[in-house]
């Protein structure tokens, strides 16, 4: 029973992880494997996992920007300053619109992916129905790359 707690316990934590802004399933997917779950199962629990925030992020940012923005001069240029650093990042998904948003998503570097795609959505005024599938589609490439570079890694360091 202990173990079936443990597994469980593991489970959310890789899960949760990949729901964390910076995070997300790029630091999931090696923090799982390194839990002993199977490169698959590691996959499938941080891609849900990062998939979390989407909505919350597209449906409920602009008000709580407003919000803290009418609060604080201090928040209002931090809002600013985040609104302008993931529009310069989010120039290709303008351009290129679905295309664009995958790519920004599915490249696996820092300031980039669900977060920051889900955010351009928002300021490009994309639709749910458009932005979730790029969005989704952008994940599965970054856990792919994610995966295939830490299973790689793996089979180096047992060697």
């Amino acid at each position: 029973m202990e173990h079936l707690f443990t597994w469980i316990r593991n489970e959310f934590l890789v899960f949760f992880m990949a729901a964390l802004p910076i995070i997300e399933l790029r630091g999931a997917i090696p923090f799982g494997l390194s839990l002993g779950f199977s490169p698959w199962h590691a996959f499938f629990i941080s891609l849900a996992g990062s998939l979390l925030p989407v909505p919350f992020i597209v449906f409920g940012i602009r008000p709580v920007f407003d919000m803290l923005s009418r609060l604080h001069p201090l928040l209002d240029r931090l809002i600013h300053g985040l609104t302008s650093r993931t529009m310069a990042k989010g120039e290709r998904a303008r351009r290129f619109g679905f295309i664009g948003l995958i790519f920004l998503v599915a490249i696996p570097l820092p300031g980039t992916g669900v977060w920051t795609g889900s955010l351009a959505a928002v300021l490009l005024n994309l639709r749910f129905k458009l932005a979730f599938p790029a969005i989704f589609i952008g994940n599965v490439i970054a856990g792919l790359l994610v995966l295939s570079g830490s299973t790689g890694l793996l089979r180096l360091f047992q060697s």
